[in-house]
């Protein structure tokens, strides 16, 4: 181990130490962000390697979240704009996507894989391929519950959730007027692609941008922000210890 190496590991190692006893997340949102970027600036000719590249940083991720006792994460790997790319930049990316939930989903790991997103956007072998390994891990309770976020909007889940309730109530013959008088925010919860888990308590993004670009639009309303200069490939342990401190160290009132 080199001098740098060395003196990573101890600041690592202090990093942790000091998180003992503190308040920590239960569930953490991340933005995995900067990938194409990344590639670009290492040098490589074909973007898509900082994808694969970052898709490795997400089960270091993953095995940081159960060391730190986080219950619950949502990774964000394709949005819908992303759907628009040409074919040729978006048929690898979601290969690489389907590759990943299936390394997730192996038996050997702990985790329990939930997809969140308009699936009925994606190709047909994508999101069979995605449903298989959510299927493949649904009675797994050792490590934490991820959720991947494939073909997902803020914006398009909302409208799906309304949607999906106005369908539910036609059927059950409640007229709008009688809706509307009833209408309240656990009603829309309840038909979220996210309905069940708890929202977000900390929501990380990479690259150096600092806005949400409609992650957990409707989740996110009380949720804590910390964004990293880093691309995704080169987010480090020490980086998720210091969102983990920076969380700590804020007092939550949920307006109050």
């Amino acid at each position: 181990m080199g001098l740098r190496d060395l003196v990573y590991s101890l600041y690592e190692k202090r990093l942790a130490r000091k998180l003992h006893g503190k308040p920590q997340p239960g569930h953490v949102g991340v933005i995995v962000d900067g990938n194409r970027r990344w590639a670009r600036e290492m040098g490589y000719v074909d973007p898509n390697d900082g994808h694969r590249v970052g898709a490795e940083r997400i089960k270091e991720l993953l095995r940081w979240c159960d060391l730190a006792g986080v219950k619950h994460v949502t990774l964000w790997l394709l949005s819908t704009d992303n759907l628009s790319r040409p074919a040729q930049e978006l048929d690898p990316l979601l290969r690489i996507i389907e590759n990943l939930a299936a390394e997730l989903a192996d038996e050997r790991n702990p985790w329990q894989l939930r997809i969140v997103g308009a699936l009925d956007l994606l190709p047909i072998t994508s999101a069979q391929a995605l449903k298989a390994a959510q299927e493949k891990t649904v009675d797994r309770t050792g490590g934490a519950q991820v959720s991947l976020a494939v073909g997902y909007g803020g914006r398009r889940e909302i409208a799906d959730a309304v949607r999906s309730l106005l369908h539910e109530h036609a059927k059950a013959g409640t007229t709008i007027e009688e809706l509307a008088e009833i209408l309240d925010v656990d009603h829309i919860s309840d038909h979220l692609y996210t309905r069940g888990l708890p929202d977000p308590d900390l929501v990380i993004r990479t690259s150096g941008e600092q806005r949400l670009s409609g992650f957990l639009l409707w989740q996110s309303a009380h949720s804590e922000f910390y964004f990293a200069d880093v691309h995704w490939p080169s987010f480090r342990r020490t980086d998720f210890l210091r969102a983990l401190r920076s969380y700590a160290n804020r007092q939550r009132r949920y307006g109050v």
